[in-house]
């Protein structure tokens, strides 16, 4: 399989390198920017970050965010359970805990959750302009959770009227409406969505679990800006989803009458005013999230919320670009005991970029969390970019980055011990990675290769002695990284384009020298994408190496998905999709089954 997986990749690239279909195709490639930085900044000078937009979430045909996201390099997306079942992140091997979810620029992470991590299970797309994903420790930026990376959703601003449906495999339904107005001065937009299946059982159906598990989602927002003159704006976004799912557990994984439920909300109120020379923001978001989980051997339900308040000022002084400002954050979550623990945390942070020359510019942050409960941190990143001429640019960066104990781990819950549970404090983590990235002068092909490594020390794990049968959170681990990105995109002529992504990430547990778990060795997409005056596709085929994974190994794996839409008219588009277009058997997780292959039909409609 590893050697199926390399082949692959190598043929793919010698497509990338093929020449274009038509010599008089002179469309080129976008610069991409990246604003979750802080500091606007372009993705090919910024070592780590990728932006996702809404037209290629709208060309891939992804529905939900671990659709997309397994086709960045680095990512590694699990999920339990084809529909519903739980999805988490890895970001270069760090636990899914270390990666910080941001929608509208409110933290959406689960306090409740054992590592404070996110469920991605639910997240639909409908709703998203872009993704933006910055790899590598970015606690300079945005403090604890961010130690492996963030990913940060920005929602649409919708004008005119706007409607889709899609039916198809396992009695799948899917319907979005949506509706605003948009103009220099103001915009209000509002959706909703909902998404049913009757799925496939969680547990692998090859491993005789015949029933199925279904998935029921429903999804709504409203955003808004306002501005009272040019100086002095207001702003906003509201979004709340609510889920069902059947599950499977156990060991081994098998079909059972499990359920879970989810409902969760998350919004920010901004103000923005240039005043003293500095464009400021002040804003307030919150999340909340209620989880119940409803199994063989007891129920449960698990609650949380989060509230970070923030003061940002942006400013430009001749070559420097800079930005700081202070925040204060404070999340709550439930134990199993039913008793709520909150945590706070209160932040400095300042980051700037400075233009040496028209070659080479420099990048450096700095920030100062103060927890309540763990003392204080200070974490730091420089990164800085150099164009060698001939379309190559070359850049760099070393950061630092924290995480403090999640809620369950600050009161250890879900403990045995006989003596007294270990003090915890805050993991840290360092990083250095450096990138060569190569743009043609036609803007037509641009590409990048990173090398990076990761270390992550005072690891906080569940411990459990085998001896005393004591169960507590400790420091006990450290964990390193070593890994190479490959990443490229080509407008190869004729309306076609192609994006390839290749990961090697070779993780492991230090204490131990084992792999760390559901972190694939090697990794790999291509899509190639067609767009015609008024039919357009995508065909997307993804590679993952073996994994080690608890209970077992799960083996790699090759799938492929087609995706075409035609505009019959200006305002009606007919789409069309099918998954795992070979038909592969293979799984995500360990023990938990993905679908054959399977299609549906759809329809989109503008006004």
């Amino acid at each position: 399989m590893k050697r199926s997986i390399l082949l692959s990749t190598a043929a793919l690239a010698a497509a990338f390198a093929a020449p274009a279909f038509a010599a008089d195709d002179t469309t080129q490639l976008d610069e991409v920017v990246v604003t979750a930085t802080r500091i606007p900044a372009i993705v090919a000078d910024t070592p780590g970050a990728r932006v996702i937009d809404g037209a290629t979430i709208e060309k891939r045909g992804a529905i939900f965010a671990a659709d997309i996201l397994a086709d960045v390099p680095g990512l590694s997306v699990t999920r339990n359970g084809a529909f519903g079942g739980v999805a988490q992140v890895r970001m270069r091997g760090a636990t899914p805990g270390k990666t910080l979810v941001l929608v509208d620029g409110a933290p959406v992470n689960d306090a409740a959750e054992p590592n404070g991590a996110y469920d991605f299970s639910g997240f639909e797309l409908g709703d998203i302009e872009r993704i933006e994903v910055l790899s590598g420790p970015q606690s300079s930026l945005w403090g604890s959770d961010a130690i492996g990376g963030v990913i940060s959703f920005t929602t649409k601003e919708i004008d005119g009227l706007r409607a889709e449906a899609e039916a198809g495999s396992f009695d799948t339904v899917r319907g979005r409406l949506s509706a605003g107005v948009a103009n220099e001065t103001y915009a209000f937009s509002g959706y909703v969505s909902h998404f049913d299946t009757d799925g496939i059982s969680a547990a692998d159906e090859a491993n005789g679990n015949p029933e199925a598990d279904g998935f029921t989602s429903t999804i709504a927002g409203l955003k808004g800006r306002y501005a009272v003159s040019d100086t002095v704006k207001f702003d906003g976004s509201a979004r709340w989803s609510k889920s069902k799912a059947d599950t499977d557990n156990g060991f081994p994984v098998s079909d059972n009458d499990d359920t879970s439920e989810s409902e969760q909300w998350s919004g920010l109120a901004r103000a923005s005013v240039s005043a003293f020379g500095l464009d400021h923001q002040f804003s307030v978001s919150a999340s909340d999230i209620e989880r119940k989980a409803f199994q063989s051997f007891g129920d449960s339900v698990f609650d949380a919320n989060r509230q970070a308040y923030r003061w940002q000022a942006n400013g430009e002084t001749g070559a420097a670009t800079y930005a700081f400002g202070a925040e204060r954050e404070q999340s709550e979550g439930s134990i199993s005991t039913g008793d709520k623990v909150s945590l706070g945390t209160t932040s400095l942070f300042g980051t700037a970029r400075y233009e040496v020359s028209e070659q080479l510019s420099v990048t450096g942050g700095l920030r100062w969390d103060d927890t309540d409960d763990f003392g204080s941190e200070t974490t730091g990143r420089i990164s800085a970019a150099y164009e060698l001429g001939g379309g190559f640019i070359l850049s760099g960066a070393y950061g630092t980055g924290f995480k403090a104990p999640s809620v369950s781990q600050a009161v250890c819950d879900f403990c045995f011990s006989s003596v007294p549970y270990p003090t915890l404090k805050p993991e840290t983590a360092d990083s250095v990675e450096v990138a060569l990235g190569w743009a043609s002068a036609d803007g037509r092909f641009d590409g990048r290769a990173t090398l990076y490594r990761l270390n992550i020390d005072d690891q906080i794990i569940y411990f459990s002695d085998e001896v005393t049968f004591d169960s507590y959170y400790a420091n006990v681990d450290k964990t390193r990284t070593d890994g190479f990105e490959l990443e490229g995109r080509a407008l190869l002529g004729g309306g076609f384009d192609l994006t390839l992504a290749y990961a090697w990430t070779d993780a492991e547990d230090r204490s131990t020298g084992a792999r760390l778990l559901r972190v694939p060795e090697h990794a790999g997409s291509a899509t190639l994408g067609w767009t015609g005056d008024r039919v357009s596709g995508a065909l997307t085929v993804r590679a993952e190496g073996d994994q080690a994974d608890a209970g077992g190994v799960r083996e790699g794996f090759v799938t492929a998905n087609l995706n075409a839409a035609y505009e019959l008219t200006d305002q009606v588009t007919l789409t069309a999709r099918i998954e795992n277009l070979s038909d592969e058997h293979y799984q995500q997780v360990f023990g938990y089954g993905e679908p054959g292959r399977s299609g549906y039909v759809g329809i989109r409609l503008r006004y």
